[in-house]
């Protein structure tokens, strides 16, 4: 287990006390791990502002299902970059939402600028209607 070091914080009161309703209504159990969460987020993101850092991502994209080739063309850059040395698809998920509609997520590994880069493709392919993607540092 890590070491752990202890810090005194001050704090207006009113802040305080939004923190903590908002610590209570998402389930944490004090302000301490609500704080640790707040840093590793905060230094996530500024390590993701580095394009060689490396990451982890879902591409979330909705599409309709009858648009064929782009169904084809997700499988295929799957399968492209399933073992690259610098950029993996580590896993894919479908999911039928409605008689014409899909949600695919897919899990990429790689640096920042090559997981940017192959979600932007992804996203703008013919037929996605709608997209995201949300990028995490390891």
């Amino acid at each position: 287990m890590a070491q752990l070091e202890r810090i005194g914080v001050s704090l207006d009161t009113d802040l305080l006390s939004t923190f903590d309703k908002l610590i209570g209504e998402q389930g944490y159990q004090s302000r301490s791990e609500a704080i640790r969460d707040l840093v590793r987020r905060q230094l996530s993101e500024q390590r993701l502002e580095d394009p060689k850092a490396r990451g982890v991502a879902a591409v979330f994209l909705v599409y309709d299902h009858h648009s064929t080739k782009l169904t084809k063309s997700l499988i295929e850059l799957q399968h492209t970059h399933m073992t690259s040395a610098t950029m993996q698809v580590i896993s894919s998920l479908h999911v039928h939402l409605d008689e014409h509609d899909c949600l695919e997520v897919i899990v990429l590994r790689g640096t920042v600028s090559e997981i940017n880069h192959i979600a932007e493709h992804i996203l703008s392919m013919k037929g996605v209607k709608l997209g995201r993607v949300n990028i995490v540092a390891t």
